[in-house]
């Protein structure tokens, strides 16, 4: 590991961490769920909250794909996303959905305001984010796509967001 310049489990724990709250909408996939974990690992976010039915560690689905990110990313579950919700606002995160909405603006073009922290909501692997976390959501980021599909897996969207985080607005260092 130090050859590759990465920290220990118990040194990540010391290291700053970029103020982001990633939030696990009923995300059925413990596949899924995995990857992200190891993602919010890879780019030192601050928490992952894990909403609903959303699948929690231990276990061995949610393990495969983690690869040990279980053990180095702080994560909640929450009977509800609408309480995830209210308790990032709590700690004074700006509340934004990942979703193809009506005020959606391009990921690109996000500007989260002076690095005000942020909770990122990721929704569920078909229906996406529900209407009522919608309702309280203080902006929308999409995601351009140019296909005949024009939706992403969560793993996936959640690594392209998170990097887009770091790469203009959160470098860890900042912190």
């Amino acid at each position: 590991m130090e050859e590759l310049g990465r920290f220990s489990a118990g040194a990540l724990d010391q290291q700053p961490k970029i103020p982001v709250i990633v939030i696990l909408d009923d995300v059925r996939s413990m596949h899924n769920v995995g990857s992200v974990f190891r993602t919010c690992d890879a780019f030192a976010v601050k928490e992952l909250l894990l909403c609903g039915y959303t699948p929690t560690p231990p276990h061995r689905d949610i393990h495969k794909t983690a690869l040990g990110a279980t053990e180095t990313v702080v994560w909640k579950h929450f009977a509800d996303t609408v309480s995830a919700v209210q308790y990032a606002r709590d700690q004074g995160y700006r509340v934004v959905s990942v979703e193809q909405a009506h005020d959606s603006v391009e990921l690109q073009t996000f500007e989260p305001g002076n690095n005000h922290p942020l909770a990122l909501v990721f929704g569920n692997e078909v229906k996406g984010v529900q209407d009522a976390v919608l309702n309280l959501s203080d902006g929308f980021i999409e995601i351009p796509q140019f296909g005949t599909k024009h939706s992403l897996n969560i793993s996936v969207s959640a690594g392209i967001v998170l990097w887009e985080m770091v790469r203009s607005h959160f470098r860890p260092e900042k912190f």
